[in-house]
């Protein structure tokens, strides 16, 4: 843990720099993974899946057998908190649902757009360390809303060859149509060129580590979209003397334990405060289950105290985080001027574990600073916008001589002359072709 005294602005593109691997190796592996499994499809899958998770696997879709053995697996009250958090989350993403929008820009002139859904999209879930089936509900709520007919889901299998039955469990609860026992780079290569089993889709969603994040961003190359560069996780936190220590610790060590490549720094404006949340930290930490996982984290943590709230402010929106908690007497400041973050947490009693499960809002967020570009997954993100337009002939009437104009000028002449010719027709009374 390192702590740091108003560090002058010059060294902050050093502060705002995540832990990563050397890109170059990163793309050389991506590169080589993604060759293979376009080559050799499934027999690659299963080599990688070998290689990288220690399993041998014969099928890589999941059964209908597996499925039902999940559901009943699965205790009562996880099935009431997955409820619960399912409600939540179906309410706040369907609540961005808008009708279609039609304005008569000049008279005669209609236009209006609407939305359609991305027909396929894959899901990524991590199921390494910690299977994530809170973000099956994260994703495959929204893209069910939307109306997406496919979705593909790929998550790695555990040493036994097996996907842990909350995440099964939680994927059929939310609609998801297919499911594949992959991971890794070798999934995201899958559902980009599609297998003999794996089909391919329109567009990736979710998180990983650096690798998976890698592989996203090479999916571009071959014609794919993606929600986003969503990497390692990280939180930054500002608390002022108004914020309880034991709190914020438990706060930072919530994202710390998510890997050893994750991200967690502490801005104030008391040192107190700062020395106390060490404090909690080494007390907490002890108890975790995934404590070694959370000290190596902790080994790139910075807490760094400022001397007032907009330097405070100027900073954490150059590092933009994926999770941004603020907890300070002058709140509003804060979330008015807040410029760059994935998600915002606000008070003493708003752990950013709310966000995680079950406050409503979707957790997964843009990281390594890339909440400067980037929303979070919304209901937009598994829809298309379609823009419509119709012209009467009084219409094009009015606009025709202004399109004339610029595609002259643009020495563009069968633009001009699609406008032209209509125009010779409308006065010579042709207007009803």
């Amino acid at each position: 843990m390192q702590t740091i005294f108003n560090p002058l602005p010059k060294k902050w593109p050093s502060l705002t720099k995540r832990p990563s691997q050397d890109t170059k190796t990163l793309n050389s592996i991506v590169n080589d993974v993604f060759r293979n499994v376009k080559e050799r499809g499934d027999c690659a899958l299963k080599k990688y899946t070998k290689e990288f998770d220690g399993v041998s696997i014969d099928n890589l879709k999941v059964s209908q057998a597996e499925i039902d053995l999940a559901f009943q697996k699965i205790p009562q009250n996880l099935k009431d908190a997955i409820a619960l958090a399912k409600e939540n989350i179906y309410k706040f993403h369907s609540a961005q649902q808008r009708p279609k929008i039609e304005v008569e820009t000049t008279e005669g002139v209609f236009c209006w757009q609407e939305k359609r859904p991305i027909a396929k999209v894959g899901l990524y879930i991590p199921g390494g360390t910690a299977p994530l089936f809170s973000t099956v509900l994260m994703l495959a709520i929204p893209a069910k809303i939307a109306g997406c007919a496919e979705i593909i889901l790929c998550t790695p299998p555990n040493a036994k060859g097996e996907i842990a039955p909350e995440i099964l469990y939680t994927a059929m609860l939310c609609g998801v149509t297919k499911l594949y026992k992959v991971g890794g780079i070798q999934a995201i290569a899958a559902m980009t060129f599609g297998t003999e089993t794996i089909p391919s889709v329109y567009k990736l969603f979710g998180p990983g580590n650096q690798f998976v994040t890698a592989a996203k961003q090479k999916a571009l190359d071959y014609g794919l979209a993606i929600d986003m560069p969503a990497g390692p996780s990280e939180l930054l936190v500002f608390a002022d003397e108004t914020a309880v220590p034991q709190f914020v610790a438990a706060d930072l060590l919530s994202q710390a334990e998510h890997g050893a490549d994750s991200q967690v720094v502490l801005i104030s404006t008391s040192e107190e405060i700062i020395k106390q949340v060490q404090g909690e930290i080494t007390a907490q930490v002890r108890g975790l289950s995934r404590r070694n996982i959370a000290e190596k984290a902790l080994e790139n943590a910075q807490f760094i105290k400022f001397s007032d709230k907009e330097t405070s402010l100027h900073f954490i929106n150059e590092y933009a985080p994926e999770h941004f908690i603020v907890v300070s007497k002058n709140t509003t400041y804060f979330i008015d001027n807040i410029q760059n973050a994935g998600s915002v947490f606000i008070g003493n009693f708003t752990p950013e574990s709310a966000g995680d499960y079950a406050s409503g809002t979707n957790h997964t967020l843009p990281t390594n600073g890339f909440a400067k570009q980037y929303s979070g997954v919304n209901l937009d993100s598994f829809l298309k916008a379609i823009t419509f337009q119709k012209v009467t002939p009084p219409g094009l009437e009015k606009i025709g001589n202004a399109i004339e104009l610029m595609a002259a000028a643009e020495g563009l002449d069968a633009h001009k002359n699609a406008v032209t010719l209509r125009l010779k027709a409308i006065r010579d009374g042709k207007t009803q072709l």
